[in-house]
């Protein structure tokens, strides 16, 4: 089942398998894969089955049919992984078939793979550096160098002695890989004289008029993002604001600690034990992983719930459960909130239902929906409180500087908590940093903390919360170029230049 709406656009990533040993796969190329609507390779064999998702097709396409299969696709609305032998760029036709994309309007990102040509014959022994100057790489016309400044200026110098014109074009790459990557265009003799500092830096010679510029044109690229989790929390939308070019400071707001009297969580677990209840309902991770810690500190282990029916408020939740080795009974069709997991709940049956007493393991400043509304459907739920959460220590000096003086040029809020904790622990972010929430009521937080929001997110969840901040970005970039403006990022427009009233809109 694809994992996009078809009524987004699709999107294409070229992902490097290698020489052949799937174990040369990196992280990158693993996690697209697994994210993949349609998988198409150049070659038989070349993914093996275990590594995709279940039902995920893969299709082999050579030549000019593949980047026509690979548009198409994309227009569809699906996200296509295009899996190429070695590496997309040199080994492969990700050249061409990338272009083709930008040529179409479909976004794209490269996973570059293991080379060929660098790892056959590493894997016959065979040593091609030396360890002494810039490595050098030459294909089809195009020489590549590699190394610090100084060498790199050097290397050039030589070949200006052996004959090389002093006008050729080059691509000089800094920092290339990584959020802080420029390119700038220039000539083998001005190359000569980039000798100072020792830094590592790429040189592309004879480049091409017009490099495709994937990575430095997404969307937030560049950005720093204030992420105001832990970093448990804040994984995957760290990862997700990394795919978009951006680097994300987690900075917690809150502290879980345990409640101040145990007596209540302990009878709770004793007579969960004993089956006293019908349903146990987890609301968050945390409440989980209080109860798991409980249990365990007994003895006990996912067993000790045997016969209870349970339901998990969102995916998260549930994933840990399953983590945990237990498939939830009921998760959210729609909405993963109290009110989603309320419209799916069944109203109780005593004919059916040997018992009503549900058990709501929960933090103590959780809010009355989900008990009141059980309540409606005729169960008998009994709040516990599992955990307490605290407002957390302040973070480092720098980081507050950071927040207030406006090096962030964006914020992400996830509830109406992290906002006020935030606030408390490090002052409000600068005027100049836009604000992205999560949903409508930490929206209405934000507004009561006196700042502007301008990203909310379509649904409540991290993933669409990134998506629609990225969607801002690009956006943004689009309308300052269309005005003349260097498309500069929040935090470098933060001193002299006024932010424009049509810069609040909320992405949606």
């Amino acid at each position: 089942m694809s994992k996009r709406s078809v009524t987004e656009p699709g999107t294409v990533v070229f992902v490097g398998a290698g020489p052949g040993d799937p174990g040369l796969l990196t992280r990158a190329a693993l996690r697209a894969l697994d994210e993949a609507d349609v998988v198409l390779t150049d070659r038989a064999g070349l993914v093996p089955a275990d590594l995709l998702p279940n039902g995920v097709p893969v299709v082999e396409r050579h030549g000019p049919a593949a980047a026509e299969s690979i548009v198409e696709a994309a227009r569809a609305g699906q996200h296509v992984v295009r899996v190429l032998a070695g590496d997309p760029m040199l080994d492969s036709s990700g050249g061409p078939e990338s272009a083709a994309c930008r040529r179409a309007g479909i976004p794209f990102e490269v996973v570059p793979g293991v080379s060929a040509t660098t790892a056959v014959p590493t894997f016959a022994g065979v040593a091609l550096g030396t360890g002494d100057g810039p490595v050098t790489v030459c294909a089809q016309g195009t020489t590549v160098l590699h190394g610090a400044r100084a060498e790199v200026a050097a290397a050039a110098k030589a070949r200006l002695a052996e004959g090389a014109d002093p006008d050729e074009p080059v691509l000089l790459v800094c920092n290339g890989s990584t959020p802080c990557q420029t390119s700038e265009a220039t000539t083998l003799g001005a190359l000569t004289e980039t000798s100072d500092g020792d830094d590592l830096v790429t040189a592309v010679l004879a480049a091409p008029a017009e490099a495709l510029g994937w990575f430095e044109t997404r969307s937030l690229f560049g950005w720093r993002v204030l992420v105001p989790r832990t970093k448990d929390q804040a994984g995957p939308m760290v990862d997700r604001l990394a795919r978009f070019g951006a680097v994300a400071d987690e900075v917690p707001t809150i502290s879980v600690e345990p409640p101040r009297n145990p007596n209540q969580i302990e009878r709770a677990l004793r007579g969960l034990v004993e089956g006293r209840y019908a349903w146990i309902v987890f609301t968050s991770v945390n409440a989980l992983r209080a109860v798991r810690t409980r249990l365990e500190a007994y003895g006990l282990d996912a067993r000790a719930m045997s016969g209870v029916r349970i339901a998990a408020v969102g995916d998260k939740t549930a994933q840990a459960l399953r983590a945990w080795g237990i498939t939830p009974d009921l998760v959210p069709t729609g909405e993963q909130s109290s009110r989603g997991l309320l419209a799916d709940w069944p109203e109780y049956d005593e004919d059916a239902d040997p018992m009503n007493r549900v058990f709501l393991p929960r933090a103590d400043i959780a809010t009355e929906t989900l008990s009141a509304g059980l309540v409606e459907l005729g169960w008998e739920p009994e709040d516990v409180t599992a955990y307490r959460t605290v407002r957390a220590a302040p973070p480092p000096a720098p980081i507050r500087e950071a927040i207030k003086g406006g090096a962030f040029d964006a914020v992400v809020f996830t509830s109406s908590s992290t906002v006020r904790n935030l606030v408390g622990i490090a002052g409000k972010p600068h005027p100049a940093t836009v604000v992205a929430c999560i949903g409508p009521q930490t929206a209405k937080t934000v507004e009561e903390h006196g700042m502007r929001v301008d990203v909310l997110a379509p649904t409540p969840s991290a993933e669409a919360l990134v998506d629609a901040l990225a969607a801002y970005g690009l956006q943004r970039r689009a309308e300052l170029e269309a005005s003349g403006e260097p498309p500069l990022r929040p935090s470098q427009r933060r001193r002299g230049t006024p932010r424009r009233t049509a810069a609040r809109r909320r992405a949606r």
